[in-house]
């Protein structure tokens, strides 16, 4: 069976919501971050990261320096044994009405593509509502976590399937969905029957 994929939004989600973070020295893991991430890969998920980067578009700093705060945030990650597939990102103002900003899927099928996994039966995990939307527009199971613009989005209308403190509570969520998926799958199997003769 391929690998399934858990989609995660970066500022808010993964690191603490910063306006336009612009210095890889202010980035700062949310609580949980890490061993929430590190858990979903003990259960053999696969981990990209999804994010809009309007900054660039806007003139507020170069895609060279959006580069050093990734590598910064893979340092960090790293410490905590977590190593991500994939950073995808999206450079664009909303004006300029791109494919790849989310809630718009193009991203998320770009992912798809490079690393053959099904959005269906993947999971997305944001703070905002362009994460829970754009989940749904793939029919993955979407989560919103109380962090970042969380627990205001979590106040409001939204579409997640689960509400989670944090990215450690959306893993042993996560966990719990691929145990019934499991049994599911197993229950569905046909039973095959041997027929014996004297």
């Amino acid at each position: 069976m391929p690998r399934r994929f858990v989609l995660v939004d970066r500022d808010g989600t993964i690191n603490q919501e910063r306006h336009y973070l612009s210095d890889p020295e202010q980035l700062e893991l949310c609580p949980n971050a890490g061993p929430g991430l590190r858990r979903m890969l003990e259960l053999g998920l696969g981990l990209v990261v999804i994010t809009n980067q309007s900054a660039i578009g806007r003139g507020k700093f170069k895609e060279s320096r959006l580069h050093e705060i990734h590598d910064r945030l893979r340092q960090l990650l790293r410490a905590d044994g977590v190593l991500l597939h994939g950073i995808y990102f999206c450079p664009h103002l909303p004006e300029d009405r791109c494919a790849c900003r989310k809630p718009l899927t193009g991203l998320a099928q770009q992912a798809a593509r490079d690393f053959g996994f099904s959005l269906p039966e993947s999971f997305v995990i944001g703070d905002k509502n362009c994460d829970l939307e754009l989940g749904q527009s793939v029919n993955a199971t979407s989560l919103l976590v109380r962090t970042g613009y969380g627990a205001e989005t979590a106040r409001g209308p939204h579409q997640a399937d689960e509400v989670v403190e944090d990215l450690l509570h959306a893993a042993n969520v996560i966990e719990d969905r691929l145990e019934i998926d499991s049994r599911r799958a197993l229950n569905s199997q046909p039973v095959k029957l041997r027929l014996w003769t004297a």
